[in-house]
């Protein structure tokens, strides 16, 4: 999930977008440093780009906005541009999930075997908890596809995209976990699709219906939406888009675009503004509600995980330690605290990054390219404000 970023700056993109107040005098010397050094020459005008934007003491303070949603309409991104969030999707998954434990309809330590009675045995010990901080042992449900497709050849595609049913259902036919729960770590799409099947089940609305309900609409965030192809569409959407032999093409879709619990959001600055604020503010959940999301997991035997040995796409950093709470990375900063977490996905990067202390800083980076590095540049530009300067 890291990419490198690129694109051009025309000094009237200078101004924020979003209408946001600016800080006092003394902090507007750090913002005309980061469009000076971190945005200068990136995209093209006329190719998929990026949305950033910076907020400090929960206030919008820059918003850079460059490049087009699609290479067909050559439409301009702006701030309700709304870009598949990708993994990003994960905090909100966990919200929902802390939601029904708020409402006394679930509980973090009910299992696979408790919410699924058909699950086989290797869930029986399989809690939600587990879910949420990617200790379950879950098997990946892409390598699963790609095993049943080396004997049946191709079944999934961008125009049949495996549904979330489809991955309860390939779960349900291993007999074995990775490992047993709790005794490692592995970052987990499986266990976060399991998640958005619970969040339907136990409320009696579907995943994307609940968000709505329960986060989007409380929140006002009206154009943030769980995209399902052929249920509904997108507003205002940007496109994916990948390098092939120097050019970009449009790479929207994969087999496994459709999975929701995982990555299946669409959002947009404005919208994710607004999420900050209840973040910042506590208003969706109370501090104390909240503080297991941001409580990093420990294994079975009281030590700290670790990324597996092995590399892959999900694998950042193998074999290093690894701080996850519900949803969130939580690994610090030149030892400031921080909540992160990137998006990868076909045509998509995507980042926010949160450091609490103080004032408080956040960074969002929504790409609709695959050549570009949002974790990367938002630390970058993080680095021009408190806690990091």
């Amino acid at each position: 999930m890291l990419y490198r970023v690129l694109g051009i700056l025309t000094a009237t993109l200078f101004l924020p977008l979003l209408h946001a107040p600016e800080l006092p005098s003394q902090t507007r010397e750090p913002v005309q440093s980061v469009g000076g050094s971190a945005f200068d020459a990136l995209v093209k005008p006329h190719e998929p780009g990026f949305a950033v934007l910076i907020r400090y003491g929960g206030r919008n303070v820059y918003t850079r906005i460059e490049g087009v949603r699609d290479l067909r309409s050559k439409t301009k991104i702006d701030a309700r541009t709304n870009f598949r969030l990708a993994s990003f999707t994960k905090q909100f998954t966990a919200a929902a999930i802390m939601l029904l434990v708020h409402d006394r309809k679930l509980r973090y330590d009910q299992t696979l075997a408790q919410l699924f009675p058909d699950f086989p045995a290797y869930g029986k010990s399989i809690t939600v908890r587990n879910l949420l901080n990617h200790t379950s042992g879950l098997p990946d449900y892409e390598d699963l596809m790609d095993a049943i497709e080396k004997v049946k050849g191709p079944l999934w595609s961008p125009e049949k995209q495996i549904q979330d049913d489809e991955v309860l259902e390939l779960l349900k036919q291993e007999k074995n976990g990775k490992f047993a729960p709790g005794t490692s770590w592995s970052y987990s799409n499986s266990g976060y699709v399991i998640l958005g099947i619970i969040v339907a089940r136990v409320s009696g609305n579907s995943y994307g219906e609940f968000l709505r309900q329960r986060i989007c609409a409380p929140l006002k965030m009206n154009h943030t939406v769980v995209y399902q192809k052929g249920k509904n569409e997108v507003s205002n959407r940007a496109f994916g888009h990948s390098k092939e032999k120097d050019l970009l093409k449009e790479t929207d879709q994969s087999s496994t675009s459709a999975s929701l619990g995982d990555g299946g959001i669409y959002s947009n600055l404005e919208d994710l503004a607004k999420w900050d604020d209840a973040l910042r503010n506590h208003t969706l959940l109370s501090e104390k509600e909240f503080q297991p999301a941001l409580t990093p997991v420990k294994l079975n035997d009281g030590s700290e995980p670790r990324w597996p040995l092995e590399p892959n796409d999900d694998n950042l950093h193998p074999g290093k330690p690894v701080s996850y709470g519900f949803g969130w990375f939580l690994d610090p900063v030149q030892g400031h605290q921080r909540m992160w977490h990137t998006g990868t996905t076909r045509g998509f990067r995507t980042v926010i990054e949160r450091f609490t202390e103080g004032d408080g800083l956040t960074v969002i980076i929504l790409c609709n390219r695959t050549d570009l590095d949002p974790e990367k540049l938002a630390l970058q530009i993080a680095g021009y404000y408190p806690p990091l300067k």
